[in-house]
């Protein structure tokens, strides 16, 4: 699968496209729950709609794949319900085109999949290494090649590459990372769950384009239940 170099999505083999529970006739129906949700953003329902999210689970679970749901893909992760990773996905571009995004947490590869489709460039960490190796493999069979995966501690963020334009962390933290707001670009924006004690909210930090101190502002945008970030490899 390789990306269109004008308009920038995914255009999929058709071994993708699959049959029954992952044709397209049921990718579609799961687009239109999405946008009966509120989703808007007509990049990430392209994106949503063309990537092949059976793929990403394993294949006792195909046939769920484009339920609207979190599913289990080992190790106590997930792979993220769709709604979530449009939701996140669609915060982190709703001031425009992102160039270089970092995604904290690449779990199945399902959402660094759909981020592939709308950058130029994706930055993505595992701190599991069968995880990471395995949506590697993922990831290489689909010929997307504007990816750079690595396995390692995702909250130290990726400083060799920033800054970044967009930084998404699909595990919950107790607080904003020092090191990935550090990481964002003028202008830039994270969008990360962020456990409270009493609860976990949606929140997307934006870094201030003016001064010579990095200014932030953030907003709580949803409740959401997401695994805990945990710092370190495994």
């Amino acid at each position: 699968m390789a990306a269109d170099p004008v308009s920038g999505l995914l255009q999929l083999p058709d071994p993708a496209v699959g049959s029954g529970m992952t044709s397209l006739r049921t990718r579609e129906r799961l687009v239109q729950r999405l946008l009966a949700t509120g989703i808007q953003n007509k990049a990430v329902i392209e994106a949503l709609r063309q990537v092949p999210r059976h793929l990403f689970v394993e294949e006792a679970l195909a046939s769920r794949a484009y339920e609207d749901s979190s599913l289990p893909i080992g190790w106590g992760q997930t792979i993220s319900q769709p709604y979530m990773v449009a939701r996140m996905t669609e915060a982190l571009l709703e001031a425009g085109p992102v160039q270089r995004v970092l995604e904290v947490g690449t779990g199945s590869g399902y959402q660094t999949a759909v981020l592939a489709a709308l950058a130029q460039r994706v930055y993505s960490v595992e701190r599991i290494s069968a995880l990471q190796a395995r949506a590697e493999q993922r990831l290489r069979a689909l010929k997307l090649r504007n990816l750079r995966l690595r396995h390692g501690d995702g909250s130290a963020g990726w400083a060799e590459y920033a800054p970044f334009e967009g930084i998404l962390v699909t595990a919950a933290a107790s607080g904003i990372p020092r090191q990935l707001a550090e990481q964002l670009a003028p202008g830039g924006r994270l969008v990360l769950p962020i456990d409270s004690g009493r609860g976990q909210v949606l929140v997307r930090l934006i870094k201030k384009r003016r001064g010579r101190c990095p200014g932030y502002q953030h907003e709580v945008l949803e409740p959401v239940t997401f695994v805990p970030l945990l710092s370190g490899v495994a």
